[in-house]
């Protein structure tokens, strides 16, 4: 067999790692009966209503040269050398025996499709720009929300450009400023936690159209797009504050101006580190970039208020009485909540012990104290000034909290090679997609790989929705140990349904997804696995008439 091609990897600012697979259909499946070695002994068994693979112990070997690498590892390092692919997760090696395992699979779920006739003529794989930009369609609600809010801001801009809009005229620079304000709101993760928290208990009842929950989700799910667009919009009226500011250069002083330029020049710089393609291949440099630029700019932003509030005019020089001007500013109460934004996860950060342990030299589970609740996620650093990593949490609420990494990227990698006894963390966790699921009444949870990890709390501990869980994955003990394989069990075999690629072959998860929807009358379906496995889940769901939804880039 040919060793699958090395599949490019991006990832979610708040969703999962994902491989890019330039595969025309992610989930395709071979035939069981068709493509079964000859000595492999694979039978059915259809007992009462649901039909169970057993497969023969003669046949249980798998591999244990490539595992999964599909961990929640949501800002990586980019290493596409040692990147094992899903590929890889999804394809049967028989090279060492196990113990037979019995799968309980609906009959609806039971089936496998025939693989599509491959053309002569490879296809051509889509650019990584492509997949990210057109990832889940050209028209999501995260690029409306993105079009929505330029729009207002160019029409706001030419208004006063034109004449017709006195008020943003003269105080150009304060709307720029109220753009940063918003941009910062949209990834606050204090403010965000609020708001989902708030979500979820106002909209968590029965009796709330499930039409309005769906809209709720896709807009939280979504507020990237209005980060986005509101770090456009600050440029473009600090560039016009600065054209207005320099033709009036008399009244005015080259500090206030020096101070303003650099301001544009941080946020230009910012904002092109954050632009897809350099985000998808340099993500460390963006993430600093991002940061220092950042706070950089803030503290330039505090010299600029404060020198054009102080500054006289007419007797071309500064103010000592700047206090009682302050307050009475709205650029100034602005930036204040700016700066608070900005502060406050950063005074949540501590030095803690953890208990680091690896499965294999493909992944590591990471063990800290505390129980934390279903659906949130959290971050760690070696160093919290250059970088921070973030991942899914497995909690039972109780005594403790643990992460699943795998060695994709220089820090996971260590975690494996040199475990550390301490790690820095943010004690405020925040919340993504996975959160939500408490908004429905009946959900079922659709992972690949090690998307699991974010969705077994909702297993371990009391949840508002009735959650079913279907789980594509290689290899459970051998990829993510026993411990992760005693946490799936004790449940209702038609409430978690394991599909072992392993034993059972590549499936059309699409398929599945859709049927186990039916099958448990679920209201929305929520799916983590690579970019197109996620899209084409979500698209069929939808399709089938069923809500779903999946990590999106910058979610």
């Amino acid at each position: 067999m040919e060793t699958p091609e090395k599949f490019r990897r991006f990832t979610s600012c708040r969703g999962v790692a994902f491989e890019i697979k330039p595969h025309s259909d992610p989930f395709a499946i071979s035939n069981p009966v068709i493509d079964t070695p000859k000595n492999s002994r694979r039978f059915w068994l259809p007992w009462g209503n649901d039909s169970k693979i057993v497969p023969s112990s003669e046949l249980m070997q798998r591999s244990m040269s490539r595992t999964s690498s599909h961990f929640c590892d949501l800002e990586v390092d980019y290493d596409y050398e040692d990147v094992d692919t899903l590929a890889d997760i999804e394809e049967g090696y028989e090279e060492k025996r196990v113990e037979p395992v019995l799968l309980p699979l609906p009959p609806a779920l039971s089936k496998c499709e025939q693989p599509k006739a491959t053309s002569s003529a490879a296809k051509a794989k889509p650019s990584r720009l492509s997949v990210i930009l057109l990832d889940q369609g050209l028209f999501t609600v995260y690029k409306r929300l993105f079009v929505v809010f330029l729009a207002l801001n160019i029409t706001g801009l030419v208004l006063a450009a034109t004449g017709h809009f006195p008020y943003a005229r003269n105080r150009a620079a304060l709307i720029s400023i109220a753009n940063i304000f918003a941009l910062v709101l949209c990834r606050s993760e204090a403010f965000l936690r609020i708001v989902f928290w708030a979500a979820v208990n106002v909209l968590g009842w029965s009796w709330v159209p499930l039409k309005l929950k769906n809209m709720v989700t896709s807009l939280l799910q979504s507020l990237g797009g209005i980060h986005s667009s509101c770090g456009i919009s600050s440029i473009a009226w600090l560039v016009y504050a600065l054209v207005l500011t320099l033709k009036d250069r008399e009244n005015t002083s080259s500090a206030i101006i020096i101070v303003a330029s650099a301001i544009l020049a941080l946020l230009c710089l910012s904002s092109l580190a954050a632009f897809p393609l350099v985000r998808h291949l340099h993500h460390n440099v963006f993430e600093r970039t991002h940061r220092f630029s950042g706070w950089t700019a803030l503290a330039l932003l505090w010299a600029f208020i404060i020198l054009t509030i102080s500054y006289n005019p007419e007797t071309k020089s500064y103010s000592d009485d700047l206090g009682s001007k302050l307050i009475k500013q709205q650029e100034f109460w602005f930036t204040v909540g700016i700066t608070t934004l900005i502060i406050i996860p950063w005074l949540t950060v501590r030095r803690v012990p953890v208990r680091v342990s690896s499965q294999s030299g493909h992944a590591s589970i990471i063990k800290f104290e505390g129980g934390i609740k279903a659906g949130i996620l959290g971050r760690i650093s070696p160093s919290p000034f250059s970088e921070w990593h973030a991942f899914g949490i497995i909690s039972d609420n109780t005594k403790e909290h643990m992460m699943l990494a795998g060695a994709v990227g220089d820090f996971t990698k260590s975690l494996v090679t040199n475990p550390p006894s301490h790690l820095w963390v943010r004690q405020m966790h925040f919340a993504g997609l996975p959160y939500l699921t408490n908004m429905y009444d009946r959900v079922l949870l659709v992972a690949t790989g090690s998307g699991i990890c974010v969705f077994l709390s909702f297993l371990l501990q009391p949840c508002k929705a009735d959650v079913y869980l279907l789980w594509v994955t290689k290899g459970v003990e051998q990829n993510f140990g026993k411990e992760i394989k005693e946490m799936l069990s004790g449940h209702r075999k038609d409430k978690v349904i394991i599909h072992d690629t392993a034993v059972l072959g590549r499936p059309n998860v699409s398929q599945m997804s859709i049927d186990a929807a039916k099958k448990s009358g679920a209201e929305v379906v929520i799916v983590t696995s690579n970019p197109e496995g996620s899209r084409d889940v979500v698209n069929a769901c939808k399709g089938a008439g069923i809500a779903a939804f999946g990590p999106i880039w910058d979610s």
